[in-house]
């Protein structure tokens, strides 16, 4: 690719890749050639509480999977057959996989113009007796309207969960996405800021259900128990492997780094789309920080956009970009909520844009001269 770019050629712009540095590699190395028998947790251990410092709370399980941790923590709240949990109808399926494995009913909400996440409003006319939980997804690194939430959370005795898969290094009001709730759960997706190949996080200051996630975690074998090969109670098997908290240390020792860089791309597409009325961009809270995990551009609607055209112009520029979430409510499991208007309309004239660490500013023109050709005088 470096040889196309100093020819000039078109060449293929990834939407994302991971950052890999030789501190990565060497940590990988390291539980590659001793961390087996008693060190077999070494590196596990390590992300975990430095995972907790970093974020600001007192507890931090490492899963395999932001979905698993999702998975325990609702479990370990007791939602079940017969709940409801609130969410956005904007997410991605991972966010209500859980709920539904849980044999829980999801209740689809629609979403806030600007911020694209959970609307309060609509969240509190959602509430029923049933309600078990209200699930906050900071969407592309977007903030949800937390104060909102957690005081209708707190109204209502209700526990707010954040799903800050897609928010590593977003605060609100000088907190970290993920500190706030009841729980918060991260992913390390290949695709995410900071990643372990695949794995996620549980975090919580709440040390009971600390101890309950950890517990289902390993089978449901309490940390306390004594006997070899007894479990306590039916849990799960979610943990993250040695190797891959290996990869995590050495991301999250470079967490700052990345999430300026992710930000500093962002920027980038501001700076170049910001005479464009047609387009807008993720919003950032006057309070607030935006990770930027996924810069994403919105048409306005009269611009007469349609994803199908945007994604067909990006591949004729050998440019790789992702649609906007579809409504979970109309995909085949789930009956369409009709009133969920601002869901339904925006995926359809949106689109994600490239964000990898080592994007160029001839790859950002690139992609700004791609959505200015439907740009209308």
């Amino acid at each position: 690719m470096t040889e196309q770019r100093l020819q000039g050629l078109q060449y293929p712009i990834p939407y994302v890749k991971p950052s890999i540095t030789d501190l990565e590699i060497a940590y990988v190395n390291d539980a590659i050639r001793t961390g087996w028998g008693p060190r077999c947790y070494d590196y596990i251990n390590r992300l975990e509480a430095d995972f907790a410092k970093w974020l600001g709370v007192k507890h931090a399980v490492a899963t395999s999977s932001c979905t698993g941790a999702l998975h325990m923590g609702l479990h370990a709240l007791g939602i079940g057959s017969g709940d409801e949990v609130i969410l956005a109808d904007t997410n991605w399926i991972a966010s209500v996989a859980p709920v539904v494995h849980l044999g829980a009913t999801p209740v689809f909400v629609d979403i806030l113009e600007d911020s694209w996440c959970l609307d309060p409003a609509q969240v509190e006319a959602a509430i029923t007796s049933r309600t078990k939980a209200i699930l906050a997804v900071h969407l592309y690194g977007n903030l949800c309207e937390m104060d909102r939430l957690r005081k209708l959370a707190s109204d209502h005795g209700i526990p707010l969960i954040e799903d800050a898969a897609e928010a590593i290094g977003s605060v609100w009001k000088g907190a970290r996405a993920g500190s706030m709730g009841k729980f918060g759960v991260f992913s390390f997706h290949g695709t995410k800021t900071v990643t372990t190949g695949e794995g996620g996080m549980f975090a919580t200051s709440d040390n009971a259900l600390y101890e309950r996630v950890r517990s289902l975690n390993n089978h449901g074998r309490h940390p306390a128990q004594t006997k070899q090969f007894w479990a306590d109670e039916i849990g799960f098997k979610y943990r993250m492997s040695n190797l891959d908290a290996a990869l995590g240390c050495a991301q999250l020792e470079r967490v700052e780094e990345l999430v300026a860089r992710k930000r500093e791309i962002l920027a980038g597409y501001r700076k170049r789309l910001s005479a464009v009325q047609q387009i807008s961009l993720n919003p950032e809270p006057a309070d607030g920080i935006n990770g930027a995990w996924m810069p994403t551009a919105v048409f306005v609607s009269e611009a007469g956009v349609t994803r199908e055209a945007l994604l067909a112009a990006f591949k004729a520029c050998q440019i790789d970009a992702r649609v906007f979430f579809y409504p979970l409510s109309d995909q085949p499991m789930f009956s369409p909520v009709q009133s969920n208007t601002r869901a339904r309309d925006i995926s359809s004239r949106a689109i994600n844009l490239p964000s990898f660490y080592d994007m160029t500013e001839t790859d950002l023109d690139r992609v700004v001269s791609t959505l200015l050709s439907f740009v209308k005088d």
